[in-house]
């Protein structure tokens, strides 16, 4: 929005968008059709077949951030979803939220995008795993350790976590109900320093 009474959606972000966006820093500078050049690629990988130098608009920059943020720290409760015998993922309607005990615990918690740890599990670790409801990755393996902090909000009846890999991500989930959620006030900046505060 310009206005912030008109609002448009924002185009879905494609592989190339994310990768230029990774290759840019800084915070955003708020105009949608303000132009990024490429100050850090080297000079034979900057021109196009046009002799043009590469730019990316904020707006793109925007969704791809979006995408990256989504990725990387988008998650749902342990049960929230199911998959079926044939493959498909849908909403479990039978979900009536993590108990107070489990909601504390980061494995409790998965990513809601593609697996890839999973899929480096031995049969022996996937044994112990709910082919319905473990389909997707844990936060307790996500590298570096302690990249998530938990809390507990108004006086335990909201369990809370929050990324320290994209600050300003927040996650929350009311045990005992399906309500849960997570929303992101940020630089839109990964913390890169994060090893290093760990």
């Amino acid at each position: 929005s310009l206005n912030c009474v008109e609002w448009s959606l924002l185009p879905p972000a494609t592989e190339e968008m994310v990768a230029q966006a990774k290759q840019l820093k800084g915070r955003f500078q708020g105009d949608p059709s303000f132009e990024y050049k490429y100050t850090e690629i080297n000079a034979e990988e900057r021109l196009f077949e046009d002799g043009k130098e590469p730019m990316i608009k904020e707006e793109s920059r925007l969704v791809a951030t979006i995408e990256q943020i989504d990725r990387a720290v988008g998650i749902i409760p342990r049960g929230a979803f199911v998959k079926t015998p044939l493959g498909s993922v849908h909403e479990n309607r039978n979900f009536e939220g993590l108990s107070l005990t489990e909601a504390k615990k980061l494995s409790s918690y998965f990513h809601f995008t593609e697996p890839v740890n999973l899929k480096n599990k031995t049969l022996l670790e996937k044994a112990d795993l709910d082919p319905s409801t473990d389909f997707l990755d844990s936060l307790e393996h996500d590298i570096p350790q302690g990249s998530w902090a938990v809390q507990l909000e108004k006086g335990g009846t909201v369990v809370v976590l929050r990324s320290l890999l994209w600050l300003g991500l927040t996650f929350y989930h009311v045990p005992m109900t399906k309500q849960y959620g997570y929303v992101y006030f940020g630089t839109g900046e990964k913390n890169l320093d994060l090893p290093f505060m760990l």
